[in-house]
């Protein structure tokens, strides 16, 4: 059974873009799926886009990090049922609703709320579980050319011109898996509407806060605004924001690298906009200090992090539809 595979080759090398979009059109049109465990999968692909090595190598930590906290965000804080079934609960909704309940957390606790060590612990068995029923399936449902595997090694390799293709196509396939995810939600739960579940399947891996980052930032760069140099100062209560470089509706997940301090006025005059080109070269710059700094005191914020990523991003959120330039002096 494909859920149950340990290892899968890459079966084409050579593919085109009509082969990859085929493939995905046969996922989301036609694959068998009972589980909502490969929707869950690819959202997390598109979250660990840029958390890949050089050989184009996702490490499995990365990747089941993201795909419990999606699951953890629906399970326990949306109570969404996550199968076809109306009996058999998902074993990852089993493993999840079972450490909420074994350490009495609250429904309303996000994941990015919980304790460090808490999700930790959900996190390796949340892996263990998605190793073995959705590694396998969703490699066999997209051709069996999208990745290769060993489960044995904890991570999985992208084919060349499919993580190619996800560049440069990732909002649509990111508008599909959170559109397919809310209709699987809709059929098996009972809820108001389909958008009131596009919603929350959309902001599913979005933080409550950013605090964390904002004290990180705070403590190692200049006290101003990234954009206009506003002086910023938390003991003057001066309402200091914390913006993604490429906006957040693009990428999706929280990297420090694409982070930066921002007064109220920047970050909200900004908002779903590329800031004007000048601003890439001052983050990459920024970036260069920032991963210096950090690397002195063993912070790990700039793992996989190189200039050529935030470029290609940079690129990518044009292509995919980003493309009103912001600058606070327009």
């Amino acid at each position: 059974m494909s859920w149950n595979l340990k290892i899968g080759e890459i079966q084409q090398s050579y593919i085109t873009d009509e082969d990859i979009w085929i493939a995905l059109n046969n996922f989301f049109f036609r694959s068998n799926v009972t589980m909502s465990y490969k929707f869950g999968l690819l959202k997390s692909f598109l979250e660990n886009l840029y958390m890949v090595n050089e050989k184009l190598e996702l490490n499995y930590d990365h990747l089941f990090y993201s795909f419990t906290k999606i699951y953890w965000n629906l399970v326990i804080h949306h109570s969404l049922w996550q199968s076809s079934s109306k009996t058999q609960k998902s074993s990852i909704q089993k493993i999840i609703e079972e450490f909420a309940k074994s350490y009495s957390i609250p429904q309303d606790l996000t994941f990015d709320k919980l304790p460090s060590n808490a999700q930790i612990e959900i996190v390796k068995k949340i892996k263990k579980a998605g190793k073995r029923y959705v590694i396998g399936a969703f490699y066999s449902d997209t051709g069996k050319f999208f990745y290769e595997f060993d489960l044995k090694l904890e991570y999985l390799r992208f084919n060349i011109p499919v993580y190619k293709f996800i560049q440069r196509h990732q909002r649509i396939i990111t508008y599909m898996t959170n559109y397919h995810l809310a209709l699987f939600l809709e059929r098996n739960n009972q809820i108001p509407n389909i958008n009131y579940l596009l919603n929350k399947v959309e902001n599913v891996s979005k933080r409550e806060s950013l605090n964390h980052f904002l004290t990180i930032l705070y403590q190692y760069e200049e006290k101003i605004c990234f954009y206009c140099g506003k002086p910023l100062n938390v003991a003057k209560n001066n309402l200091i924001h914390v913006d993604h470089f490429i906006p957040w509706s693009f990428i999706q997940s929280d990297n420090l690298w694409n982070l930066v301090l921002s007064c109220q006025t920047c970050n909200l005059k900004k908002n779903d906009k590329l800031a004007e080109e000048v601003y890439l070269n001052n983050i990459l710059g920024r970036n260069e200090d920032l991963a210096f700094k950090l690397k002195e005191d063993n912070q790990p914020h700039f793992e996989f992090y190189n200039q050529e990523k935030l470029i290609d991003l940079y690129k990518f959120s044009n292509l995919n539809g980003i493309s009103e330039v912001w600058s606070p002096y327009m």
